[in-house]
């Protein structure tokens, strides 16, 4: 399965589980982060800094914000400021693909909610947007059709 991987500023790419963990210099286990967690991961800042540098050469600016979208459309968008120890969860132990969280799932340590541990992570977006919210935001994408709006009716709205 491949993960989408969205930067206005270095471009797009759709990477395998293995090209996307590859990249990552700084790979760990992630009890090192996490009591209670096993498996592979690769560091989030470590990443994105190996991410620019075969991209553009080098680090422009860092992101405000680390967006990720889960297979079941659940959201998440975090201050680049909650980041420091954030990593990526890639593999179990043995190497074989996760069975909990699979492909990817992302946990930051030091972020303001357990919900910014976003399991089966399929799109990454770094914007560089506004920087003065620095409040993260989670939740599943409600979507919503043009007719369901003429309609007046929400999805799964019994009236």
């Amino acid at each position: 399965m491949k993960i989408a991987v969205y930067d206005e500023i270095h471009g797009s790419a759709e990477l395998e589980v293995q090209e996307l963990a590859g990249l990552g210099p700084m790979q760990l286990r992630a009890e090192e982060r996490i009591p209670g967690v096993t498996g592979k991961a690769f560091d989030l800042m470590a990443w994105y800094e190996a991410w620019c540098r075969i991209r553009k050469g080098s680090v422009l600016q860092n992101p405000t914000r680390l967006q990720v979208e889960a297979a079941d459309e659940f959201q998440a968008s975090v201050p680049w400021n909650e980041l420091g120890q954030a990593m990526f969860l890639y593999a179990q132990e043995n190497g074989e693909p996760l069975q909990k969280g699979y492909p990817i799932r992302l946990y930051v340590p030091d972020g303001s909610s357990e919900c910014l541990n976003v399991k089966s992570v399929v799109r990454i977006r770094f914007d560089y947007g506004n920087s003065e919210d620095l409040t993260a935001t989670y939740g599943f994408k409600n979507v919503v059709s043009p007719d369901q709006l003429k309609k007046g009716k929400a999805p799964n709205s019994n009236t």
